[in-house]
């Protein structure tokens, strides 16, 4: 099994490429309101970003914040699946769930389900049902844009530590599905907040998979030809 999970992992290498440089694409085409500003909710995004980066640097962190919201998403996960949750801990350093199943993407939900940002959009919808809400729409963005950074930060802080949660389905695996979903997430954050299309995220990613494939190809077939020049030697 991990055989095959790292096999998987090298394989999910190339549309991690692509999806890179459909985003860089994406980046290139937001047209700006005027020559120097970028779309309102795009600096309202960013905004709310930068803010929890201030917060992060500048305050004590909320750990325990954090170990709360991916013990609760292992548990969504697991739910949303099947499994019967029997218990979760949160402590002050670390935290625990367990759960009657599981697999790579209860383990790895909390590495790309940014479950405050989601608890946010969920609430400016559904409240959106009852009242008018449109004239916050900015502030809902800024609060979605720092929901996310809490996301962004205290992954990578948590990745760069030990962690069972990657050991359990190996490192290249783990990375490279992580690595995609935190990416098209923030491809669809661009597409909702710019005058970027989700036709253009599709026909950009399909333009770099193709090119990116095609190298890909041509590396494997020189790779075998050199293999089989020198097993005949």
């Amino acid at each position: 099994m991990k055989l095959l999970k790292f096999l998987t992992g090298l394989l999910l290498l190339p549309p991690c490429i692509a999806l890179s440089q459909a985003l860089w694409d994406l980046i290139m085409e937001i047209h700006p309101e005027s020559a120097w500003v970028l779309p309102a909710p795009a600096i309202a995004l960013l905004a709310g970003l930068g803010l929890w980066l201030v917060l992060y640097y500048a305050l004590p962190r909320p750990v325990q914040s954090y170990i709360l919201a991916h013990e609760l998403t292992h548990a969504l996960w697991g739910t949303l699946m099947g499994a019967e949750i029997f218990s979760i801990r949160v402590h002050r350093d670390h935290g625990a769930v367990e759960l009657s199943k599981n697999n790579f993407l209860i383990t790895l939900a909390p590495y790309f389900f940014p479950l405050y940002t989601i608890l946010a959009v969920t609430g400016y919808y559904a409240l959106g049902m009852f009242v008018d809400v449109k004239a916050y729409l900015l502030f809902w963005l800024a609060t979605v844009g720092l929901t996310w950074g809490f996301h962004l930060t205290f992954t990578i802080s948590a990745l760069s530590q030990h962690q069972t949660d990657i050991q359990q389905h190996g490192h290249l695996f783990s990375y490279a599905v992580i690595y995609l979903c935190n990416v098209l997430g923030i491809c669809i954050w661009i597409v909702m907040v710019t005058s970027v299309t989700l036709e253009m995220l599709v026909s950009t990613m399909q333009e770099h998979m193709t090119a990116v494939s095609s190298i890909v190809y041509e590396f494997a077939v020189k790779g075998i030809a050199t293999a089989r020049e020198f097993l005949a030697d």
